[in-house]
């Protein structure tokens, strides 16, 4: 039998709005990070208001934000179950970013890259057909912010996002488009756990240039190959991170 646990962080001190985002973010980071596993009652909404001095209602609404990206189930009389990862939301962009908030699993990085494998080099093929010439100048404006600010930073980490979101929005496919927010969120998230492990690129940026130079060029071959070895090289530094 799951048993009730006591929570393990502190009071978040921020505002009402703040709060309840900060303890689904504290809650969300230990459930993907398997400290809270699947089957786990959470404790009741009292006992953890009382325990942090934060209001119910606070707690209740992180509980419907995890509820709505597949982490928890609530029921009557049971209470707060955490749910298996197969039931998660893993495109949900927050979800991501919990994940690589410390040790992300192997099998998470590897599926994540094995998206972006099977999405972003057919992407960048159909940009090269697509793309509009207002879809290359935001192209070329992330990539100059991404080499002038560098992915030490984190307008530059934006930037590279940024890029990628470009990428998929010029393909001119809603299906495709609705998935940039989570290619650009695996794009920034990864990046971020590099750069913490001290492994990012000595220079990123000609693997970036090539991918658009072939998008902007129209052609569609060029952008899938550069693309595809983009990803590849991007999930080679990730396992040696990982590897550390």
């Amino acid at each position: 039998m799951p048993s009730k646990t006591k929570p393990p962080f502190t009071r978040p001190s921020s505002g009402q709005g703040r709060l309840h985002g900060a303890i689904a973010r504290d809650l969300g980071t230990s459930i993907v990070s398997g400290k809270r596993p699947p089957g786990e009652i959470l404790a009741n909404e009292i006992d953890f208001s009382e325990r942090l001095k934060v209001s119910r209602s606070a707690y209740r609404e992180a509980i419907r934000i995890l509820a709505a990206k597949g982490l928890v189930e609530s029921r009557p009389r049971t209470g707060t179950r955490v749910l298996p990862m197969e039931r998660w939301n893993l495109l949900d962009p927050d979800v991501l970013a919990w994940f690589f908030e410390s040790e992300p699993s192997r099998v998470m990085v590897d599926g994540l890259f094995e998206l972006r494998l099977i999405v972003e080099p057919a992407a960048a093929a159909l940009a090269a057909k697509r793309r509009t010439t207002e879809q290359l100048t935001q192209m070329r404006k992330a990539l100059n912010d991404m080499e002038r600010l560098t992915l030490k930073t984190e307008a530059g980490q934006s930037a590279d996002r940024d890029f990628h979101q470009a990428l998929l929005i010029a393909t001119g496919n809603p299906p495709l488009i609705s998935l940039a927010s989570t290619i650009g969120a695996g794009v920034r998230w990864t990046t971020h756990y590099k750069q913490r492990k001290r492994r990012l690129p000595p220079d990123p940026m000609p693997e970036h240039w090539r991918v658009y130079d072939a998008v902007a060029a129209g052609d569609a071959e060029e952008a899938h190959a550069a693309m595809e070895a983009l990803v590849n090289h991007a999930l080679a530094q990730t396992a040696g991170a990982m590897n550390e």
